[in-house]
């Protein structure tokens, strides 16, 4: 029996693994691009999403071997982080099935967040799946559960007060400035990197009564614009010593691979300051800050994970709303599951009814050679007798069928089993990850009422049981579908005929 294929998840977060280690696991687009396209090259992966933040590195997987999935992501990780594999191991984490599908729907609701509620998820979400998708690595099913995490994260911000009181890394690093100066409507602060975190840094500052604000970025008329849109200064890259000497608080945010305030840059600060003390956060990951500078009198340094105090104050303030919202991750997740369940069963049920139709197709052959000449008509009725016949015979396995793929666990012991007593061999287009739609199968009531009535059978005979209190709702998903027509060859005859 075949594995059944699934959604995966392996990563690491700030929940599991300390800051040394995720910078290091930290992805940039070009090598999520990397880790993902390398798994597509196993046979027993179809389909993959890299996804790094700066508290999260994870990958989302298609592939029915779990174990030898973990194993491959974890050792990718590792080639990419320069550590090895049994390095990250005691961090890492797996999910699979509809466990890996909730946990993506929590991350873009927030909801496993450092900062709870915070927005900058739901477009760092976006970007992976396009990321993936523009270089071939994502397929139907990772398209459909990425794009519907987005949408469960836009409605867990409808329907709750999660986002109401936006809270995000940045603002958690003004409300630690907040602690330790009080007001700082008097202080200078220095905002390195002019980045979409340096921006939602100085909005917060400015909300909060800043009125001096300089700006260093690499490029300087990136820190003009962030500046100007700001009330502040844009200050020399190369002049960074000179302005630790008169900021307060310096919020670095840069996305480079290295320190980019050092120890000596501090102490040097530090000399012309008398003893003034220099407040510096480090919201980067990989960080901008080295550790050392706590070893200087005078300065404090504080990075992403120093954040988890105010991030655990906020937390108690929202808890009713996360309750809210873990309800919408849990339906939301039972309708995707019930996606994936259709998408499962699908190809039985169409080369159940292409076997069928070939049967059908064989046979009326043979009868309408063994009849001889017969009118146009007549040779119409005993084909839509013919098609009626199928679509009665099959229509309660269908519906079955549906209905166990999307309820009972061992629903693919009874697909395995319907393969192998109709002898049934699964071709590549008809694999689930093709993405192709399943036919839509209704009944095919109005050819079966002009039998009736061609033939004179009572109204109640020719409804039957695929009358309207059987047929499928008209408003199913086309990959759920309903049960399936007749063969495309059927059909054009029977409209040939008509």
């Amino acid at each position: 029996m075949e594995r059944v294929m699934q959604v995966i998840c392996v990563g690491v977060s700030h929940k599991t693994t300390p800051l040394e280690l995720r910078e290091r696991l930290a992805l940039d687009d070009g090598k999520c691009v990397h880790v993902a396209s390398g798994f597509l090259r196993d046979d027993s992966i179809r389909e993959a999403v890299a996804l790094s933040t700066c508290n999260r590195t994870e990958l989302y997987l298609y592939g029915e071997d779990t174990s030898a999935a973990r194993s491959a992501a974890l050792a990718r990780l590792a080639g990419c982080g320069g550590a090895s594999a049994a390095e990250i191991e005691p961090y890492a984490y797996c999910y699979t099935g509809a466990g890996a599908i909730a946990h993506l729907f929590r991350v873009a609701a927030s909801l496993d967040s450092m900062v709870v509620g915070e927005a900058q998820i739901l477009a760092q979400i976006k970007t992976a799946h396009q990321v993936a998708g523009e270089s071939d690595c994502s397929g139907v099913v990772l398209n459909k559960v990425f794009r519907h995490a987005v949408e469960v994260g836009k409605r867990v911000r409808t329907e709750t007060a999660i986002g109401e009181r936006p809270v995000s890394i940045s603002s958690a690093a003004v409300e630690l400035a907040l602690q330790v100066f009080g007001k700082l409507e008097n202080h200078t602060v220095l905002i390195l990197g002019a980045g979409e975190m340096s921006e939602l840094t100085a909005t917060h500052l400015k909300a909060r009564g800043i009125r001096k604000i300089f700006v260093s970025n690499r490029t300087h008329t990136a820190a003009q614009e962030l500046a100007e849109r700001y009330g502040g200064s844009a200050v020399a890259w190369d002049a960074l010593e000179e302005h630790l000497v008169v900021a307060d608080i310096v919020i670095s945010s840069t996305s480079a691979p290295h320190y980019v305030v050092t120890r000596a840059h501090v102490e040097r600060a530090m000399r012309p300051r008398r003893h003034r003390p220099l407040f510096l956060i480090d919201i980067a990951v990989p960080r901008d800050c080295e550790p050392e500078i706590n070893k200087v009198d005078g300065a404090y340094l504080y990075d992403i994970d120093d954040l988890q105090e105010i991030v655990d104050r906020n937390r108690g303030a929202r808890e009713r709303d996360a309750e809210e919202a873990e309800s919408i991750v849990e339906e939301e997740v039972a309708r995707v599951e019930a996606w994936l369940a259709g998408l499962e069963v699908v190809p039985t049920i169409n080369l159940l009814r292409a076997e069928v139709e070939k049967i059908r197709e064989a046979e009326l052959e043979r009868i309408v050679r063994r009849m001889g000449d017969v009118d146009e008509d007549t040779l119409r009725k005993v084909e839509m007798l013919s098609t009626c016949l199928v679509n009665k015979i099959l229509h309660q396995p269908t519906v079955r069928m549906k209905e166990l793929a999307a309820t009972d666990r061992d629903a693919t012991l009874y697909i395995e089993a319907v393969r192998h007593l109709f002898g049934l061999e699964e071709s590549p287009e008809d694999a689930p990850a093709s993405g192709g739609s399943a036919p839509v199968d209704g009944a095919p009531e109005e050819a079966e009422e002009d039998l009736g009535q061609d033939l004179e059978e009572p109204e109640e005979e020719a409804q039957g049981e695929t009358g309207a209190g059987e047929a499928p709702a008209a408003g199913d998903e086309p990959t759920l579908g309903g049960e399936l027509t007749g063969s495309p060859a059927a059909r054009g005859r029977s409209q040939g005929a008509a």
